[in-house]
């Protein structure tokens, strides 16, 4: 190998790195990706806030609500008998304990006017009636349906991690 050809060989690492972008990546979502984040989120801070009135807004006139040691509401056909169903069970959950978490986005899946996301959540759960804290982590799965509101809560369950 001679001067020239070893002194090219030491330029190509370098010469491959001015190709490389300056700025990380940027994750593109589609507006509905972006549309159910927000909700997501919106979910996230009504739950910590405890505004189960805010929440029944979140969910479709359908919509079923099947937390991990409560019964399950399922929703009416009417939008306010749906809305009054999982408003109770709301009400029951923050009737018990008081929740600071956060949601961590897994997966985000869109298929026409149905998307899923599934998430897990981590922070901590008071208990009401003896002030007690602990950490409280949960995996939730949530289906969602686009209808004539934009996005909404179809499905809604949750555990507890393992």
């Amino acid at each position: 190998m001679t001067h020239r050809s070893r002194f090219s060989a030491l330029l190509l690492p370098f010469a491959l790195l001015a190709f490389i972008p300056k700025h990380p990546l940027e994750v593109v979502m589609s507006p509905a990706e972006q549309e159910l984040r927000t909700l997501l989120t919106t979910y996230e801070t009504s739950l910590n806030a405890g505004d189960a009135a805010r929440i029944e807004q979140l969910y479709a006139e359908d919509g079923v609500f099947m937390p991990a040691g409560f019964p399950t509401a399922s929703g009416r056909p009417a939008v306010r008998g749906a809305y009054d169903a999982v408003r109770g069970a709301y009400d029951a959950v923050f009737a018990n304990i008081r929740i600071a978490i956060h949601f961590t986005v897994d997966e985000l899946t869109v298929k026409g006017e149905v998307a899923y996301a599934r998430t897990h959540s981590a922070g901590t759960a008071t208990v009401v009636a003896t002030g007690a804290s602990g950490p409280e982590q949960n995996r939730e799965l949530f289906v969602f349906a686009r209808g004539k509101n934009g996005w909404k809560i179809a499905r809604y369950m949750f555990n507890k991690t393992s």
